[in-house]
């Protein structure tokens, strides 16, 4: 991972000169698959668990561990399905797509400028529907989903593996400073924004962690 955008960055003369399509690392290849199979996994679970909960109002989901950690407070609530049909199966989709890309990048795909920016935009979305749940489960339905708390994770890394790329590149348009910092810190990013959001969690039900 940490060789992700300096082996994309050797090939930005080679890609220029192909008709503008870029590719990308080995390293960089690998993330997209390995966050979009962890979040392809959450989804599959979070599904699996939503039909047998409509087939029975009883049924206790297997990460329903305490009050907090409740999964089927989640999967009860109205946030959990606010396009008109159960939120994971938007992620089975989603998250599907991205493992798709990443094997394409790992078997030496080459893809043009629109199709980079409609994996950026489709990230950004999915990162900010992830933020919005995050609030809406902490501060709302007042539970945690462990399942979640992996989907949102992998949104946040691919998001940001997929905005640092296409800044490297210069398909997304960004000062000099900013494309050499996240060509030599791209891992900052998600680390800081996944601490930010343990923090939260942390803080929002500490008096239950320390009871």
């Amino acid at each position: 991972m940490a060789t992700a955008l300096a082996e994309n960055s050797a090939t930005d003369e080679r890609t220029d000169s192909t008709g503008g399509t870029w590719g990308g690392g080995r390293a960089f290849a690998l993330v997209l698959m390995i966050s979009g199979a962890a979040g392809l996994l959450a989804a599959w679970v979070i599904t699996l668990d939503k039909f047998r909960l409509l087939e029975d109002p009883d049924f206790t989901p297997g990460c329903s561990l305490n009050p907090v950690v409740s999964c089927g407070n989640i999967m009860k609530s109205d946030q959990a399905s606010v396009f008109g049909f159960p939120n994971p199966m938007l992620g089975l989709a989603a998250y599907a797509v991205v493992v798709g890309v990443g094997a394409g990048l790992l078997a030496g795909a080459r893809y043009r400028r629109w199709f980079w920016l409609g994996l950026n935009a489709g990230t950004l979305f999915g990162v900010g529907f992830c933020t919005w749940l995050q609030y809406q489960s902490l501060y709302s339905i007042n539970s945690l989903c462990l399942w979640c708390c992996l989907a949102w994770v992998a949104t946040i890394v691919m998001f940001c593996y997929v905005t640092a790329h296409n800044i490297e590149h210069g398909i997304l348009p960004a000062p000099a400073g900013l494309r050499d910092a996240l060509g030599e810190f791209h891992w900052v990013p998600p680390v800081l924004w996944t601490g930010i959001i343990g923090m939260l969690i942390l803080t929002r039900w500490w008096d239950f962690w320390t009871s």
